[in-house]
């Protein structure tokens, strides 16, 4: 039968072992030795977020929004916009050559968070023939632009305003519109556009620093209901409420123009 063979017990060397049992030591404990025999320490990025070991990845702020621009206006329009206007009420027409539009108050109380709306859309009228860019006397079309608004008056006593408000009887319009519709109480209330006139002054000034050849007495009035010959009208309430709420402090300004042209 088979002689068994005796068992022999293997024995790894004593540095081995040493050297086994000093690593296992090092990663139970969360440290082992550099290279220079220094200590050093297992440091990994925030849980679940990648990022180099030893550092946690920062988080980025979220980037503000930028300021909102007025619906509508392009490049061009917004920078003839004073940085100092604080509201803009925006005439925009339906065509070049309509002479209805719509008509938007907005204000800019905080910079950083630019344009809202402060009043609903109002229907408007311009003049007869529609924009133009270089408005001439008897040309029967509004001008395009970006204009202040300094001053204002009427033949009626004006609602609260912090406008200067010229009271005069001179602010008579009489007759009839293009459609027959009488014009009488159409300046009972009015704001001056500042086109080729002195701002500041009142609206029945008749300076003309641009001549006379390239018109002028253009004004927010009261509406007819028809075309005008050059001015921007809206109804009687809505010119008290602008009278209320446009604040020369605020350095009011007008954008007025065909939709097309005002986008540029």
């Amino acid at each position: 039968m088979p002689v068994p063979r005796p068992r022999v017990q293997l024995r790894l060397p004593y540095v081995v072992c040493a050297t086994v049992l000093l690593l296992l030591a090092g990663y139970g404990s969360g440290a082992f030795r550099g290279p220079d025999g220094g200590a050093a320490t297992r440091a990994d990025g925030a849980a679940g977020v990648p990022g180099p070991p030893g550092a946690a990845a920062s988080a980025r702020p979220p980037r503000p929004a930028p300021p909102r621009e007025i619906p509508g206006l392009g490049p061009l329009t917004r920078a003839r916009i004073p940085d100092g206007a604080r509201q803009a009420f925006v005439v925009t027409g339906e065509s070049p050559d309509s002479n209805r539009s719509t008509a938007v108050l907005y204000t800019r109380d905080a910079p950083a968070l630019g344009w809202q709306a402060a009043l609903a859309p109002w229907p408007a009228h311009n003049a007869l023939n529609g924009w133009t860019p270089e408005h001439y006397e008897g040309d029967l079309r509004s001008p395009v632009g970006v204009f202040s608004l300094t001053a204002a008056g009427g033949r009626l006593e004006p609602p609260a305003t912090t406008f200067p408000y010229d009271l005069s009887p001179d602010f008579t319009a009489s007759g009839d519109g293009f459609h027959g519709e009488p014009l009488e109480g159409s300046f009972d209330y009015v704001i001056a556009i500042d086109y080729n006139r002195l701002p500041g002054t009142s609206p029945l000034d008749h300076t003309r620093p641009l001549g006379d050849e390239r018109g002028g007495g253009i004004w927010i009035h009261v509406d007819h209901g028809g075309p005008t010959q050059g001015c921007v009208s809206v109804t009687e309430d809505r010119m008290k409420q602008l009278l209320t709420v446009l604040d020369p402090a605020k350095e009011p300004v007008i954008v007025m123009g065909d939709a097309a042209s005002l986008s540029a």
